[in-house]
C-alpha cells in the first residue's frame, strides 16, 4: 500500500515488455498520476505513449463501481451478498443440471499470476479443464511448437542478451516498433546502432520498417510476402542454406556438430524439401527469389542470429507449422542455446506469458505440466487436495463454439470475447440467445459484460498487487495504490470468496482452506509448490528486479537464456521437422477478391476496453481504418480518407480508407481495437488443429464504395 508521499513502483499494464512505472496518488480520491521509474530493470525510465497514459483509465467515469444483476433484460445494482449468492447458485445449477464440463472459465492476460492461478484452480475444483486465456488468440501455436520441439513455450533468450550478442535479427510476423516500442528502441535499435542487421518479414511495411530505416539501406532487408505464405518463404530460406552447404561444406552454412549432437529429425527436413521448387515458391510468396536467398545468407552466416516471431506467424491454421519452420532454421544453423540467438515470441499483453505459465489453459497445469500426465497431475493433486480431471478441456474458442450444445455457463474474468474472438457477430448471438448463465468480472462494461446475467466490479491494475511475467520470462511484482471505488473488489478476493462459498466447509465436502488466502503472496506461495519453473521464487527474491524463469530452487537467479546444454524434451534433443505449405482456409475468389489481414496499433490495445477510454490514446487514433494499396484504390475508385464498407462472408464494417503503398496490392489491413468497426466481425472462425488458434491473419474480403464524401464519418456507437 502506498503512502501519501511515496510513489508506488509497479509494472505497465499494457504490452508484454514489462516496463516499470511509478504511480503517484494526489490529494483527491482516485487522483492517480504516472511517473517515470528511472532505474526500472527493463526500461530504465523510458516509456511509450500507452505506458505514459496508463493511469488515465484508473478513475474513468465508466468504471464499474457496484455489482449488477440483470432482471427483465435490465441491470440493477445489487449487494455483494446478492451477487455472490447468484453466482454460486448458478454454478451449482449448471453442474447439477448438466455436468462440470457444461461450464467454461476464462482467465485474463490483463490480470496477475495469482488471480489466473486461482481461476484455473477454481475450474478444476469445479470438475472441468474448460479454462483458457487469450494466449489462445495470440501465441497458442507458438507455445505448442516451442514446448514440443524445444521444451518451453516462451522466449529462448532475454532482451538483454539479444541486444548484447545478436548480429542478425530475423523479425517475422512481428512489429516491435508498434507493439513493443520500448523493447524495440531500448534493445533492438541499440543493437542495430552497434552493427546488427535486421531482416523483417511482414506483408505490411510499418513502424518497425521505419524505425530501422530498412528501406534506406542495403544492410537491412524487408521481405514482403503475401499473407499466409510464411512456410514457402522459410522453405526457400532453408533449401538455400542446404544447397549452399552441399556446395561448400566448410563454409559454415549449417552447424553439423550441433545437428548431430543436439537435434533429431534433420533427415526428415531434407526429405521434405527434396524436389522443392524455390522459384515457384518465391513467386507464390510474391517476393523475388534473389532477395530471399540473400536474406538466407545474412542469417546463416551470422555469428549469432536471433529469430523474433509474432502473431503474423501464429494466427494461422498452420500456425504450429509456421513456428516449427522457424525452429528448424534456428536448430540447423546452431542458433539456439547461446546469447544472441534462439526463437523468441514477442508477447502482446503484460501477463499473457504468466497466465499460461500458471496453468490457465485446458491442457496444462501450472508450469506447463500436461493434465493427462498422471505423475504430474498427481503431484498437483497432492497439494490441492482434490482430483483433477485427466482429460484436456476445451479452449476458449471451442467453448464459445459449444454454447447451447454442451456449454451452458461461462465465468469470464477480464476478457471480452465478443470483441476478441473471430466471427464476432456469431459469438455475440450465441451468448445472447443460447447461454444459460454468464458472469463477467471486469473494470468496465465491456461488450461482453453487456450480455451478462451478473457483473462483478473489479479493481484496476493500479489498485492491487501481485506478479506478472513479461515476454522474456521475467517475473515481476506489481504493487498497489489505494482503491479508487470503495465497493469494487480485487479479482483475487472475488475468486477466493466464490471458491470458498462453492467448495467451503459443508459445500460438497470441500476443504474450506482451498480458497482461503489473505493476500497475493499467500497465493504465490502455493503456486510455487505446484509450478516447478517458479518454485525457487519468493516475493522477497523478486524484489524490484524480478527473476527470469526457470527458477527451480531457492537461491537460483533464473536463466536469461535457455538450452545451453540440452533441451527440455523427453530425450534432451531439439526437434526438427519438415513442414509443407498449407494455404489459408479461405482464399480470394470472384465474390471476395481481396486478402484481409489484421494487426495492432501502438496507441491501442487489444479490444480497446482500456485504450479507447484514454483521451491521450484516442486522440491519436479515434476510429478504425483500412489500409488499401494505391492500385486497388484506383480500381475501386477510392480516394484517401473516403469511408468504405469492408466486407467478408461473416459481416461488414464501415471504416476510413487510408491509401498507402505500405500494404501489398490485393491485400487490405485493419485492426481489432474499435467496437464500432472491429476487424473480428470479419475474421474467419477456423482453427489450427493442434493449438486451436483462430486464423486472424488471412480471410477473403471485398470493399464496397458509396458516394459519401470523405468528411462523412460514421457514427461511433
Amino acid at each position: 500500500m502506498s503512502t501519501d508521499d511515496e510513489p508506488v513502483k509497479t509494472i505497465c499494464p499494457y504490452c508484454g515488455v514489462g516496463c516499470g512505472i511509478k504511480v503517484r496518488e494526489g490529494d483527491e480520491p482516485g487522483d492517480v498520476q504516472f511517473m517515470p521509474w528511472a532505474d526500472a530493470p527493463v526500461n530504465e525510465g523510458s516509456i511509450c505513449i500507452k505506458g505514459g497514459a496508463a493511469t488515465e483509465v484508473v478513475n474513468h467515469e465508466d468504471r464499474l463501481t457496484d455489482p449488477l444483476i440483470k432482471e427483465d433484460g435490465e441491470f440493477r445494482e445489487a449487494t455483494w451478498e446478492e451477487a455472490y449468492s447468484y453466482v454460486v447458485d448458478e454454478l451449482e445449477r449448471v453442474r447439477d443440471e448438466y455436468s462440470p464440463d457444461a461450464m467454461g472459465f476464462f482467465g485474463s492476460s490483463k490480470t496477475m499470476n495469482e488471480e489466473n492461478y486461482l481461476i484455473q484452480k477454481l475450474a478444476r475444483r469445479y470438475g472441468t479443464n474448460n479454462v483458457d486465456n487469450c494466449t489462445r488468440m495470440c501465441h497458442a501455436s507458438t507455445v505448442w511448437a516451442l514446448r514440443t520441439s524445444l521444451g518451453a513455450g516462451a522466449m529462448t533468450n532475454s532482451m538483454a542478451d539479444l541486444e548484447e550478442a545478436a548480429d542478425v535479427f530475423w523479425i517475422q510476423g512481428a512489429n516491435p516498433g508498434e507493439q513493443h516500442p520500448i523493447a524495440n528502441s531500448q534493445y533492438f535499435r541499440q543493437a542495430v546502432l552497434e552493427g546488427a542487421t535486421v531482416i523483417q518479414v511482414d506483408p505490411h511495411a510499418n513502424k518497425t520498417t521505419r524505425s530501422f530505416q530498412i528501406d534506406e539501406t542495403d544492410r537491412h532487408m524487408h521481405l514482403q510476402p503475401k499473407p499466409g505464405t510464411d512456410i514457402p518463404l522459410l522453405n526457400v530460406v532453408i533449401k538455400t542454406v542446404l544447397e549452399k552447404h552441399e556446395a561448400n561444406p566448410e563454409a559454415g552454412w549449417i552447424d553439423e556438430a550441433f545437428i548431430d549432437e543436439r537435434t533429431e529429425g534433420f533427415e526428415h527436413l531434407r526429405e521434405t524439401l527434396e524436389g522443392f521448387d524455390k522459384e515457384a515458391a518465391a513467386e507464390e510468396c510474391g517476393v523475388p527469389l534473389e532477395d530471399i536467398e540473400l536474406a538466407a545468407e545474412k542469417y546463416a552466416m551470422a555469428n549469432n542470429a536471433a529469430i523474433f516471431t509474432g502473431m503474423g506467424m501464429s494466427q494461422h491454421t498452420c500456425g504450429v507449422d509456421n513456428v516449427q519452420n522457424e525452429i528448424n532454421l534456428g536448430l540447423m544453423t546452431g542458433n539456439v542455446g547461446r546469447p544472441g540467438t534462439g526463437v523468441n515470441p514477442l508477447r502482446g499483453q503484460n501477463n499473457v506469458q504468466g497466465a499460461s505459465d500458471v496453468g490457465t489453459m485446458p491442457n496444462v497445469l501450472p508450469g506447463y505440466q500436461l493434465v493427462d500426465d498422471d505423475e504430474a497431475r498427481e503431484s498437483v493433486e497432492e497439494v490441492w487436495g482434490f482430483d483433477v480431471p485427466p482429460e484436456p478441456g476445451l479452449t476458449n474458442v471451442e467453448i464459445s463454439n459449444s454454447i447451447g450444445d454442451t456449454v451452458h455457463g461461462l465465468y469470464i474474468m477480464g476478457e471480452n470475447p465478443v470483441m476478441s474472438e473471430p466471427d464476432a457477430n456469431e459469438v455475440e448471438e450465441r451468448i445472447e440467445d443460447e447461454l444459460g448463465f454468464l458472469c463477467v468480472q471486469d473494470i468496465f462494461m465491456t461488450e461482453t459484460a453487456e450480455l451478462a446475467d451478473v457483473v462483478l466490479p473489479a479493481t484496476t491494475w493500479a489498485e492491487r498487487g501481485g506478479t506478472v511475467t513479461n515476454t522474456d520470462r521475467r517475473v515481476q511484482r506489481m504493487r498497489p495504490a489505494h482503491k479508487v471505488h470503495e465497493n469494487t473488489k480485487h479479482d483475487l478476493d472475488i475468486l477466493c470468496e466464490v471458491g470458498t462459498r462453492l467448495f467451503g466447509e459443508g459445500a460438497n465436502g470441500g476443504d474450506p482452506d482451498g480458497f482461503d488466502f489473505d493476500d497475493p503472496e499467500e497465493v504465490f506461495e502455493e503456486l510455487r509448490q505446484v509450478c516447478p519453473i517458479y518454485h525457487g521464487m519468493t516475493y522477497d527474491l523478486l524484489g524490484e528486479e524480478g527473476v527470469h524463469w526457470p527458477c527451480y530452487e531457492p537461491g537460483d537467479e533464473g536463466d536469461p537464456f535457455l538450452y545451453e546444454d540440452s533441451f527440455d524434451t523427453e530425450n534432451g534433443l531439439g526437434k526438427i521437422e519438415g513442414v509443407r505449405h498449407q494455404p489459408p482456409k479461405e482464399v480470394p475468389d470472384e465474390e471476395y477478391p481481396l486478402v484481409l489481414t489484421t494487426g495492432r496499433l501502438e496507441e491501442h490495445y487489444n479490444t480497446g476496453t482500456m485504450s479507447r477510454r484514454s483521451p491521450t490514446l484516442s486522440r491519436q487514433h479515434p476510429e478504425n481504418f483500412v489500409d488499401v494499396h494505391p492500385n486497388d484504390a484506383e480500381r475501386y475508385g477510392i480516394e484517401d480518407g473516403d469511408y468504405v464498407t469492408l466486407k467478408s462472408r461473416r459481416g461488414e464494417i464501415r471504416v476510413r480508407a487510408d491509401v498507402t503503398d505500405e500494404i501489398k496490392e490485393g491485400v487490405v489491413w485493419t485492426t481489432p481495437h474499435f467496437a464500432a468497426a472491429s476487424a473480428n466481425v470479419l475474421t474467419n472462425n477456423v482453427l489450427d488443429e493442434r493449438a486451436k488458434i483462430p486464423e486472424y491473419k488471412a480471410a477473403a474480403a471485398e470493399i464496397e464504395v458509396s458516394v459519401e464524401p470523405s468528411d462523412a464519418a460514421p457514427a461511433d456507437d
